[in-house]
């Protein structure tokens, strides 16, 4: 499990630097001011759970269904969360209405902060070492 949290987090990370990137360079030409802050709120989010996520598999102070159930979370979360914010910033470049994916972005930050809370459960309250 510890090695396919590395490697998700490591691709997150890949990508939410091509992504950045991009964003800097070609979005930055096509999109207006609040759609380019948005979209750089969804890279910045992703690259803080790729980086959570390393911390996680490479922590032995937790378990490894709990961390199963933090990694489960924070992956869901960011494809919700920075997944619909890609979407909904530069539907204006894309043509594609994308408006239906407004209510998803807030269920992904819920299990963002849930991926967190669980973290801190495990550590405090399950005492697994």
């Amino acid at each position: 499990m510890e090695k396919k949290i590395i490697v998700i987090a490591l691709i997150l990370g890949m990508i939410s630097i091509i992504l950045g990137a991009f964003g800097a360079h070609a979005l930055k030409k096509v999109l207006q001011p609040e759609q380019l802050t948005s979209f750089e709120t969804g890279v910045r989010y992703q690259m803080y759970h790729a980086l959570f996520l390393l911390f996680v598999a490479n922590t032995n102070m937790i378990a490894l269904k709990e961390k199963a159930i933090i990694f489960y979370l924070a992956l869901i979360g960011v494809v919700l969360f920075s997944g619909s914010i890609y979407f909904l910033s530069t539907s204006t470049i894309s043509g594609l209405k994308f408006r239906f994916l407004g209510p998803i972005t807030p269920i992904g930050g819920f299990l963002l902060i849930g991926s967190w809370a669980y973290m801190v459960y495990s550590l405090l309250l399950k005492n697994n070492n």
